[in-house]
């Protein structure tokens, strides 16, 4: 293999799945949609990618099938964001990379950034992938999701500054 973009070539799972979304303003594009933001403006102003990079991006999340584009408005033309059944199935590579990175990269230890409800059971499912109370694997559909407030300020604070801009 002459470049890590060229994985036509290898029967590695790892290297093909990170030459689709092995890249920071992916995984944070991917976040948002997750996050029920699907219009263009949203996921730019929360994921801070110049509107190049993500245009880019999100061509090729929908070139890879991960996302697809569907109109909301036709004057002018505008465009959503949605996952795809292959784009739902990368949730639990989100989850796990939220259990590692509230685990090993927060600076402040003051708990988690989003709480949730696992619907089946009731309770808190934890971090990771399969409810710590149950057992079931967490799919996004079975969770109700809180931000703290510490992390709805962050993120309403980015909104707020894109609109003064």
């Amino acid at each position: 293999m002459s470049a890590w973009s060229e994985v036509d070539d290898t029967e590695c799972p790892v290297a093909r799945a990170q030459s689709v979304v092995g890249e920071r303003w992916t995984v944070l594009v991917i976040r948002e949609l997750f996050m029920g933001n699907s219009r263009f403006d949203d996921i730019q102003i929360q994921t801070g990618a110049t509107p190049q990079m993500l245009a880019a991006r999100l061509k090729k999340l929908e070139a890879a099938g991960l996302i697809e584009r569907r109109p909301y408005s036709t004057r002018p033309l505008r465009h959503e964001y949605v996952l795809t059944e292959m784009g739902m199935d990368f949730y639990p590579v989100i989850l796990a990379l939220r259990a590692w990175g509230e685990k090993w990269c927060k600076p402040r230890k003051k708990g988690v950034a989003v709480r949730y409800i696992h619907i089946p059971c009731g309770k808190d499912p934890g971090l990771g992938t399969v409810c710590r109370s149950c057992g079931l694997e967490l799919k996004r559909a079975d969770l109700v999701s809180k931000i703290t407030p510490d992390y709805a300020r962050e993120r309403e604070g980015r909104a707020a500054q894109a609109k003064s801009a």
